[in-house]
């Protein structure tokens, strides 16, 4: 069994005149991944490992939520081919994962979270929202046999206010 679970960067500042990759949270976006982290932490998962993209809004969600869960920040991997748009770098990247993981959780951006949950879950999502996060099951050992599997749980910012 692997499980992956994909966290939307949360809201990003435009206010600041930065290239994409620099951009910042806004204040939103930071009350909302932290509000994000407190419900994941309810549901108890222990991912193996923590991956993110490298773009400023997604290593500072992912900060958050090392803070919130508690999770020592020299566990997560930051890497390039998660500054992804469309799912298909991402997806490739996590066929390759080693098969010792079996959770992993990923902090990236749309539209490649939404096409993602979209082909490997069960549940259709129209927009995984800034600081949206789904749990997605699979009945696999290899993670290079990754196939349709079962969305666990979606939770949302908008949902929990």
């Amino acid at each position: 069994m692997k499980s992956i679970i994909l966290v939307r960067h949360g809201k990003s500042s435009w206010e600041f005149d930065v290239i994409d990759h620099d951009r910042p949270l806004k204040q939103r976006g930071e009350s909302d991944s932290e509000l994000v982290a407190k419900a994941l932490k309810l549901k108890d998962c222990t991912p193996d490992v923590w991956l993110s993209s490298p773009a400023k809004r997604a290593l500072s969600t992912c900060e958050i939520f090392e803070k919130t869960l508690n999770f020592t920040k020299n566990q997560t991997i930051v890497d390039e081919e998660l500054y992804d748009f469309d799912g298909e770098s991402v997806i490739r990247y996590i066929k390759r994962l080693s098969n010792e993981l079996n959770e992993v959780m990923i902090f990236g951006h749309n539209h490649s979270f939404t096409s993602i949950s979209n082909i490997f879950g069960d549940v259709l999502i129209d927009n995984l929202p800034t600081s949206g996060l789904v749990k997605i099951n699979f009945d696999i050992e290899d993670w290079k046999d990754l196939k349709k599997g079962a969305t666990e749980f979606i939770i949302i910012p908008k949902d929990l206010k």
